[in-house]
């Protein structure tokens, strides 16, 4: 499939889902603040092409808001106002801050996709790569499968709630993959997504018939 030619059908598909009223015209110019109403601009969709070797292709979508997207939050480890060294004890310290920073906002309860590692740049969209986990699926890395679950419980205990209201339940998942760094940076990245999860994906044949729904 040509990249280019996908690329031009997916920012038509855009516009004319603005148009339609579908998507909600939620992009503007960061340096005049105009909003032309079609949802297209630099970075805007933003699309990722990934080459694999199979005969299918898996088209997969997520629609992420602002009020999740304010509560992101990085950290370069050791962190010594958290006391959180360059171990997954560490991590486990910074991830929970950036829960307890959030306060349920970004219209909470949330998931949150983690990545630990990777440079600035990467461990952003290493970390929102997560997202297109299934939320009942299980790491395959038993060390970040245990921190999964510990997170998960633990930020439900913070007494935070939907939206910062109160209450048990604070997340409702979390999914965290890990990236090579230099030896001199370790970063944890942590984005978050609202209750909403809006997301969809499908496997597509050669003649682009859909043959699988993803989620």
């Amino acid at each position: 499939m040509n990249q280019v030619e996908f690329e031009q059908e997916a920012r038509e598909a855009v516009k004319e889902a603005t148009k339609l009223g579908y998507l909600r015209q939620n992009s503007v110019d960061s340096v005049t603040g105009k909003n032309d109403g079609t949802n297209l601009g630099p970075g805007s969709p933003n699309l990722h092409f990934h080459q694999h070797t199979s005969d299918d292709i898996s088209v997969r979508l997520v629609l992420k808001g602002g009020g999740c997207e304010n509560v992101g939050a990085q950290f370069s480890l050791p962190n010594t106002k958290l006391e959180a060294d360059r171990d997954l004890d560490g991590c486990r310290k910074v991830i929970l801050e950036a829960v307890h920073q959030a306060q349920g906002k970004g219209c909470g309860p949330g998931v949150l996709g983690v990545c630990i590692g990777g440079d600035r740049a990467s461990g952003y969209e290493f970390s929102k790569r997560e997202f297109l986990r299934r939320l009942d699926d299980q790491n395959p890395d038993p060390k970040l499968d245990e921190l999964e679950q510990d997170i998960l419980k633990t930020a439900n205990e913070l007494g935070i709630g939907p939206m910062g209201f109160g209450g048990k339940t604070t997340l409702l998942g979390v999914k965290i993959g890990a990236a090579n760094r230099v030896p001199a940076s370790y970063f944890v990245s942590v984005s978050y997504m609202c209750w909403a999860f809006r997301r969809h994906g499908v496997t597509l044949a050669r003649d682009g018939k859909i043959t699988d729904w993803l989620y």
